[in-house]
């Protein structure tokens, strides 16, 4: 089974392209959706977060104070990078929990935004980066999120440039709305069966 990761900046489209692959019958683990799942089932993570962000992050019901932690960990880099060494190793470990159930399958798609920030790209045999033009990344991103420009740009600076992620990319699928996705990921997708 081959392990394919999709990465690519904030309001690139990543997630839409692997919506594509998904239809396609390929699993897709969404990393940044499994991170918010163990950030309120993991007994260990809860810990963690509470000792660098206080009670305060969160809510009485459990669930988790996004937007305080956001407000925190986008701000003070340090408070960033403590969050991400609870969560990122144990994300590394879910995935590979969950690999185990799709051994059948030609390939998988591992979906995350911080792939080489993280090291997750170490996990996985070949990258696609999803790129599109930043002034419609930053809008995509303002309409998705209801955020401010200023947000986008400060969760930007987090981040590898799209250049930086192309240089580690084995491939790139423009999302510029210049070129249809669907055949890119078609062509893809017949490769990594083959």
């Amino acid at each position: 089974m081959k392990k394919i990761g999709i990465t690519g900046c904030i309001g690139s489209g990543k997630s839409t392209v692997s919506k594509i692959f998904a239809q396609l019958g390929v699993p897709v683990y969404d990393a940044d959706t499994r991170a918010k799942v163990l950030m309120v089932s993991s007994p260990e993570i809860i810990i963690g977060v509470k000792k660098i962000f206080g009670n305060e992050s969160y809510h009485s019901d459990g669930s988790l104070n996004r937007k305080f932690i956001s407000d925190k960990a986008f701000h003070q880099k340090d408070l960033l990078q403590q969050l991400n060494s609870i969560v990122h190793p144990a994300v590394f470990k879910d995935f590979e929990d969950w690999c185990k159930t799709h051994e059948s399958n030609p390939y998988i798609i591992k979906e995350a935004a911080l792939m080489f920030e993280s090291d997750s790209h170490k996990q996985l045999q070949q990258i696609i980066v999803v790129t599109a033009p930043e002034e419609l990344r930053i809008n995509r991103t303002i309409l998705r999120d209801g955020i401010l420009k200023e947000e986008v740009l400060s969760r930007m600076k987090n981040q590898f440039s799209e250049a930086e992620k192309l240089k580690h990319a084995d491939f790139e699928i423009k999302n510029s709305e210049e070129e249809l996705l669907i055949p890119q990921v078609l062509k893809l997708h017949h490769l990594f069966v083959s």
